[in-house]
């Protein structure tokens, strides 16, 4: 993904070896529901609220990217409503830019729970809220879907699945000439179940993203990175869970040397008592 796109995207934690899917989204005590750049396929449990924070260093670039998205079910866990908001600092050559990006609107069907492979589509809008001049935004209202996908593969393993694609018609490059791009994104992850607070991970993340270069014209560019993290838990008896995590993500191939470290922290608790 393009560097804005992967911080947003963002995100089974670990779970007694006799669980299955649907039974790690569950437990109280596990991590859920909170990888870095690749998005889960489970919803928020009902009564339950999540606030993730996602910040992205990018090694020599003077240029960093920073998300904050909140999670809510919408009464019940198949349907939920969040939404992302991104702050951005470019370095491009001798311009230098930080603010909002485009804030996006979510809401996610949860498709499929089973023991062992949960689906979950999300459709997105994304508000022009970044500034295109600047490269903060696209300068128009853009829709986006994802369809993550999550299998329970061993005791002590998992994987996820992302496909997906945006479409903003009339974006903006900085002179304000207009065009219809399209983003297309593909990831994988494995994430080892090494204890119920800790878990290993390595995600793989491609994106063609298109830009505007003129009146009806666009190019295309393509990115691709992998990224190893870890991520741990605090559980407390008020049924706050608080999850911090740290990645490198490296740039291979089209992205060779777009290096980064990429701090991640969750904090998910209850809003209102729990059914028994």
């Amino acid at each position: 993904m393009s560097r804005r796109s992967s911080v947003c995207l963002g995100l089974l934690l670990a779970a007694p070896a006799t669980q299955t899917g649907a039974q790690v989204r569950a437990a109280a005590p596990s991590i859920s529901d909170n990888s870095f750049l690749i998005e889960e396929a489970y919803n928020q449990e009902p009564g339950v609220v999540q606030h993730i924070s996602a910040f992205q260093l990018f090694r020599g670039a003077d240029a960093w990217a920073y998300s904050f998205t909140e999670e809510w079910p919408l009464f019940g866990r198949t349907h939920q409503l969040s939404f992302t908001v991104p702050i951005e600092r470019l370095h491009n050559g001798s311009s230098v830019a930080t603010g909002l990006g485009d804030v996006a609107v979510n809401y996610r069907f949860q498709l499929a729970a089973a023991e062992r492979l949960s689906v979950a589509p999300r459709f997105s809008l994304l508000l022009p809220t970044g500034r295109a001049k600047s490269d903060l935004g696209a300068g128009a209202l853009g829709i986006q879907m994802n369809v993550p996908a999550s299998m329970v593969v061993a005791s002590k393993l998992v994987t996820h699945w992302n496909a997906g694609g945006t479409v903003t018609p009339s974006a903006k490059d900085a002179v304000g000439d207009k065009a219809t791009t399209v983003t297309c994104n593909l990831g994988a992850s494995v994430v080892w179940l090494a204890r119920p607070t800790f878990n290993a991970l390595v995600e793989i993340v491609w994106t063609r993203e298109a830009a505007v270069t003129g009146v009806g014209r666009t190019a295309a560019s393509d990115a691709l990175s992998i990224s190893p993290g870890i991520r741990w838990a605090y559980n407390f008896s008020s049924g706050l869970q608080i999850v911090p995590g740290v990645a490198f993500p490296i740039g291979v191939g089209p992205s060779a040397g777009d290096d980064a470290v990429l701090l991640y922290l969750s904090f998910e608790h209850p809003f209102r008592s729990r059914s028994p």
